[in-house]
């Protein structure tokens, strides 16, 4: 879930060389740290969050466990 997740983040980036995704776990769920460069952080998170939550939904479907957090850092 993890490779899916950085190579879509990656080929919707502008710098796909500065994406970094950081899995852990926290109080049960998944969580997913997504590092990108400044100038991409709009693009990901998407007008209104919509690109962002595509991105989740996708994840989502395509996991068996769909517990997990999308948390968008610099």
């Amino acid at each position: 879930m993890k490779d899916f997740l950085e190579y879509v983040l990656k080929s919707i980036a502008k710098h796909p060389d500065d994406v970094v995704v950081v899995e852990y776990e926290e109080g049960g769920k998944k969580v997913f740290d997504i590092s990108v460069h400044p100038e991409d952080v709009g693009q990901v998170i998407g007008k209104d969050g919509r690109t962002i939550k595509s991105i989740k939904i996708l994840l989502s479907a395509m996991a068996d466990d769909s517990d997990f957090i999308l948390k968008v850092i610099r």
